[in-house]
């Protein structure tokens, strides 16, 4: 079984649960959004908004890759924005392995706040698609790797 690292240093053990999402195929910039969004809130709040964005009933803003985006009505400050159902249903997965690594190491649920959130590109899964008159075209497949760090606050 493979160790991985992570990208946040100096945290105490004591106070805080963390959990991670290798290889996921989910597209980076979607995770991207999403972690942004759910930094620094409660545990319940991100858990309840995750649930909602995956019924497409609350939005997620996008703030960097926003390019072509539609406007929406539903969007209260950020103008384009959508519902990353696959992402938030993937970190929805991280955020409750994130909360029974807290409930595992006695840390009360009810004052876990995320306070580091992140995604990284993962490995690029390489296929191509065949073409007419024996050419291929590339079809590559994006991966991302998600870090959640829950602490304990109050």
């Amino acid at each position: 079984m493979p160790s991985y690292g992570y990208s946040i240093i100096g945290i105490d053990p004591d106070r805080t649960a963390i959990a991670s999402g290798r290889n996921m195929r989910v597209s980076p910039k979607q995770c991207r959004e999403v972690c942004t969004e759910i930094r620094g809130m409660m545990l319940d709040k991100a858990i309840e908004l995750l649930e909602l964005v995956i019924q497409e009933k609350a939005w997620i803003p996008y703030r960097r890759h926003k390019k072509k985006r539609g406007h929406h009505s539903g969007m209260k400050k950020w103008m384009a924005g959508g519902h990353p159902v696959k992402a938030s249903d993937m970190i929805l997965k991280i955020l409750r392995n994130a909360e029974a690594n807290a409930d595992n190491k006695g840390l009360d649920i009810d004052r876990l706040r995320i306070t580091h959130s992140v995604t990284h590109h993962g490995r690029t899964y390489k296929k191509f698609i065949e073409r007419a008159f024996g050419r291929s075209s590339p079809y590559f497949e994006q991966t991302s790797h998600v870090e959640i760090v829950l602490e304990e606050v109050g």
